[in-house]
């Protein structure tokens, strides 16, 4: 065998209570495959958590581990430490806290081992200083919340950022195109197609793909000059722009917009622009700990009263309301797990 042929690599998965299992088991199946096309163990893996014990998927299956964190700090000084190291994450990242963690991430980048992130883990790699000045991906979902809390990290809702050595991927699928272009870095792009055969995957996506569904397809509706309007408002949440300035930017008048949007949207500009914003702070409102009157700020309303009462208005309950309520949901998850 030439050299290329008998390169090995050896990954280290760290599983986050809740993380979510489609990402995952993408990336160790994808692995499994490249080890089976090429007829021999080029990939190696090994699971972690934080003292040792089995990790709870958000889907309630858990996973039996092969080590601790103290395990894996101990092994990065000796023969057994690995290539990589991927956070494995899911929903309610934000609520895991761990100094320990942290340091163990910091330490295995320190080394020259490459780290990165499956999902919503790119927010462990952002508590440990990783991410600073660093393109990072996460899940669109977590877009919002995250790059409020970590303002320093340059984070993009592609499928996945690779920057020097910290990979970071949007989870979902998006981990096999992640794994499939660090096996073709490895073996080239021969292997890569015989495991995109395999998976019956056509392709591998471009790292800066989009996630989500193009406006067109999500929406269900054709008009241009709809869809081009709805691209403005979308990259102008924290600071609205008047519907004078959007029909300039469109080229079209006042009354024009709002009859095609009545067509098009079934409701008018305005209500369309407030429902888009009050998303966004629905979402920092489940996904981050910023104060209420921080999150009308980020999402353009003047005052913390007015965006209770468009909140309200929508959602049928207060901001406040929302938060407790998801605080409810995590004491319930967390007694199931308890159980």
């Amino acid at each position: 065998m030439n050299k290329l042929q008998t390169k090995k690599r050896s990954i280290a998965f760290f599983l986050v209570p809740n993380f979510t299992m489609l990402p995952f088991a993408a990336a160790v199946e994808t692995l499994r495959i490249a080890n089976r096309m090429l007829g021999y163990t080029a990939y190696t893996w090994r699971l972690c958590s934080t003292d040792g014990g089995k990790v709870y998927s958000s889907c309630g299956i858990a996973i039996e581990v092969n080590s601790s964190i103290a395990d894996e700090r101990k092994a990065l000084g000796g023969e057994h430490r690995p290539d990589m190291v991927l956070v494995c994450s899911g929903v309610y990242v934000e609520e895991f806290q761990n100094k320990t963690v942290s340091a163990f991430l910091r330490e295995t980048y320190n080394r020259g081992i490459a780290v990165g992130s499956l999902c919503t883990g790119a927010h462990l790699l952002a508590q440990a200083g990783l991410l600073n000045g660093k393109r990072c991906a996460i899940h669109w979902e977590n877009l919002p919340g995250f790059s409020e809390a970590f303002p320093q990290a340059e984070v993009y809702a592609d499928l996945y950022e690779v920057d020097g050595n910290i990979y970071t991927c949007a989870g979902g699928t998006a981990s096999l195109d992640m794994m499939l272009n660090l096996i073709g870095q490895d073996f080239g792009e021969n292997l890569v197609n015989r495991i995109c055969e395999q998976q019956l995957t056509d392709r591998v996506r471009n790292p800066h793909d989009r996630q989500r569904l193009p406006l067109r397809a999500r929406l269900g509706i054709q008009n241009s000059k709809v869809l081009s309007i709805i691209e403005v408002m979308e990259a102008n949440l924290a600071e609205p722009l008047s519907l004078v300035e959007i029909a300039d930017s469109a080229g079209l008048s006042r009354r024009q917009i709002e009859r095609l949007f009545r067509q098009e949207m079934g409701r008018s500009p305005a209500r369309y622009y407030l429902e888009i914003r009050l998303d966004r702070a629905r979402h920092l409102l489940v996904q981050s700990s910023m104060p209420v009157v921080e999150v009308a700020v980020a999402c353009g309303f003047v005052s913390a009263s007015h965006f209770s009462k468009c909140y309200r208005e929508i959602y049928n309950r207060s901001p406040q309301q929302e938060r407790a309520e998801r605080k409810l949901t995590m004491t319930s998850v967390r007694s199931g797990i308890a159980a």
